[in-house]
């Protein structure tokens, strides 16, 4: 038997298709995926969410929503899907635990910021190390932050520090910039930025203070190592669409799902929501938007292919 609904991702996206879907008497199915809560769950305050006036932790904000979708009959799982078959209806999705078949689909397994691979940048992500710049730049206001990177998404986040910041320092690896054009030049030009070139960060202190004080540098051309006093570190190096499982299966760009009159994908009965197919926007409000979208899409196209009630299996 088959479920009506199954939702990849439990972040914001996952989580608000859940709650409608749930609400629709749906009963979806959630896979939390490999980062349960999505990125909300690295974050620490988010200040830009409507509804908070004080503010709210990442992590609390995308449990809450969780246990919303739960209260409305959503059922979590904290499982992955490995294999999927979108070749006819109902869809199969294998995960390590076993294979589950639904008559609809919604992808909202989100993109992964891409990160330098440095323990001390790990355990510093919300405590001055940021992927968003947008999210986190007000944190930083008339303090000095370094951007890693040299490409479009690396001078976009450095262009929107300057409006909090006191100095944003691009670090690059090489001697000129990745950027487009326009972007590099607006960068150069802008008298709040300044650059680093032929460097990469190689650690971030200080883990045992809980903050950033500054990153240590090594030049990729002498192999000099330097030590830069920073408030903040953001990262810049672009995000990997968490798509792989569906390769070849559905239509894509760039590894992000494409999507058509609304958050259809290429395949009938199955939709996206969230960052899956948002490279632009990218933050927790418009993947919100982005799930209830998704499920009411995902509802009407139950309805009209006249799914039963009767077809949905609990497990």
């Amino acid at each position: 038997m088959a479920h009506k609904v199954v939702i990849l991702g439990s972040g914001c996206a996952g989580s608000t298709a859940a709650v409608y879907a749930a609400r629709a008497d749906l009963q979806p199915l959630v896979f939390e995926g490999h980062e349960p809560g999505g990125q909300l769950s690295l974050t620490t305050a988010v200040e830009n969410y409507p509804g908070f006036p004080e503010g709210i932790q990442g992590p609390e904000l995308v449990d809450r929503m969780k246990q919303q979708a739960q209260r409305f009959g959503a059922i979590y799982r904290m499982e992955e899907a490995r294999t999927l078959d979108l070749s006819s209806r109902p869809f199969k999705v294998v995960t390590d635990e076993k294979e589950y078949k639904t008559e609809s689909l919604i992808v909202a397994s989100g993109a992964s910021a891409k990160l330098l691979g440095l323990e001390s940048e790990a355990q510093l992500i919300g405590h001055g190390v940021s992927t968003c710049a947008t999210c986190d730049g007000y944190f930083f206001r008339d303090q000095r932050v370094v951007v890693v990177g040299g490409g479009d998404t690396a001078l976009e986040e450095a262009l929107f520090l300057t409006k909090f910041a006191q100095i944003v320092i691009v670090i690059h690896r090489r001697d000129k910039l990745r950027a487009s054009k326009i972007m590099a030049e607006k960068a150069i030009n802008h008298p709040k930025i300044e650059f680093i070139w032929d460097a990469i960060v190689v650690d971030v202190l200080d883990v045992e203070k809980k903050k950033v004080e500054a990153v240590r540098l090594k030049n990729v051309k002498t192999g000099e190592k330097d030590t830069l006093a920073v408030d903040g570190v953001f990262i810049g190096i672009g995000h990997t669409p968490n798509t792989a499982v569906l390769e070849g299966q559905l239509e894509m760009e760039g590894g992000y799902l494409t999507v058509h009159d609304g958050s259809k994908t290429s395949v009938e009965g199955v939709f996206a929501a969230g960052d899956v197919h948002d490279h632009v926007y990218r933050q927790a409000i418009t993947a919100a938007g982005a799930g209830c979208r998704a499920a009411l899409d995902a509802e009407r196209f139950l309805d009209g292919v006249g799914t039963l009630a009767s077809s949905t299996a609990k497990t």
